[in-house]
């Protein structure tokens, strides 16, 4: 024992030798209670004392192998600082992005939808040919995931301009299930499923925000705000249900998923549904009356809806649209076995 010597080196400067049973028996104990044996798989032991600002980390070192360390608090707590300061940054320019183009309307709003459309495909289908999915099913080819995700991006475009893309969405899947089912090899049930999902899911759901935005084009008469638009950028008629709509399901939604988040942190106990286990019932509820509470703020502002009882309904269903849609995204990354669908926007 006399013989096994190990080393405390102090400010990276002071090495002094100690015995074992000498370090054993110090008053600070180290070591604990715990007797150290040298095994011939160790001839050799160091133990190094390293201070760092603000604590002290403690290593073990046999034969050059590092063994895992106690985290830095510090450098932890300013890797989560920098963390929320990325997504707060994103959040803002994302918020102040898409609430230019919704007040643009007409075809920013539509080329700007389209894009998103278009990256949301792309994901989707890579999320298709995942390793986790593809394990269970043979995924699409990868020409038709292509093709799709374009076709999907043409359909806010196609609805803005026709109004009504029924026939252009059944036509362009009858030409992908053909594509699907002339493919050399075996066909599968599989890739014709998740292809046709894709196109309702990534393109034709999305068609909906520009029947929104753009096709409700009665004049929001009460509004306060559309009453002091200027007149070079469209004036009060500017200011129609549509957008006023689209406004408050936009920021509905980001309430929703805010209050959610916050309320599942600080009370969530019990857990919504397996398909997403961080999301509790608990945050489900204080999303749900931070959307209402943000529908009818916001419908007090823009004076619509004029009833109380139609802002809290729409309220009731911007929430129940944003957790259907994000369960089903947790689902298909669930699948996938991947964390983030993307990895575009971080932090988001």
């Amino acid at each position: 024992m006399a013989s096994f010597a190990c080393f405390v080196e102090i400010s990276r400067y002071n090495l002094i030798p100690l015995s074992v049973t000498s370090l054993c028996g110090c008053p600070c104990r180290l070591l604990s209670n715990k007797t150290l044996i040298p095994t011939r798989r160790t001839p050799k032991l160091k133990l190094n004392f390293v201070f760092h600002e603000p604590k002290s980390v403690f290593r073990e070192v046999d034969q050059g192998a590092v063994l895992p360390t106690t985290k830095d608090s510090f450098s932890e707590l300013q890797h989560k600082s920098s963390q929320l300061r990325k997504r707060i940054v994103f959040g803002l320019g994302i918020g102040i992005s898409v609430g230019g183009a919704v007040l643009a309307g007409g075809w920013v709003f539509t080329v700007a939808l389209a894009a998103a459309v278009f990256l949301g495909a792309r994901e989707y289908f890579e999320l298709v040919r995942s390793r986790g999915i593809t394990a269970g099913m043979t995924p699409p080819p990868r020409y038709v995931s292509r093709v799709c995700s374009v076709i999907c991006a043409f359909m806010p475009i196609l609805t803005l301009y026709f109004g009504n893309i029924d026939i252009s969405v059944t036509s362009a899947a009858f030409v992908v299930a053909t594509a699907l089912l002339m493919q050399r090899g075996n066909p599968r049930f599989a890739q014709l499923s998740s292809t046709m999902f894709g196109l309702f899911y990534c393109g034709y759901l999305p068609c909906f925000w520009v029947k929104l935005r753009c096709g409700l084009a009665a004049p929001a008469l009460n509004t306060r705000i559309g009453a002091g638009w200027p007149f070079l950028l469209g004036g009060q008629a500017h200011w129609t249900v549509g957008l006023v709509a689209t406004l408050i399901s936009f920021s509905s939604i980001i309430a929703a998923d805010t209050y959610a988040f916050l309320g599942g942190k600080a009370i969530g106990k019990t857990p919504l549904t397996n398909i997403s286990p961080k999301k509790t019932w608990e945050g489900a509820v204080v999303g749900l009356g931070g959307c209402i509470a943000t529908s009818v703020v916001l419908s007090k502002i823009f004076s619509w809806p004029a009833s109380l009882v139609s802002a809290i309904a729409f309220g009731f269903l911007n929430f129940f649209g944003s957790v259907f849609g994000d369960l089903t995204e947790s689902m298909i990354k669930r699948d996938a076995g991947v964390k983030d669908s993307g990895s575009l926007i971080p932090g988001h």
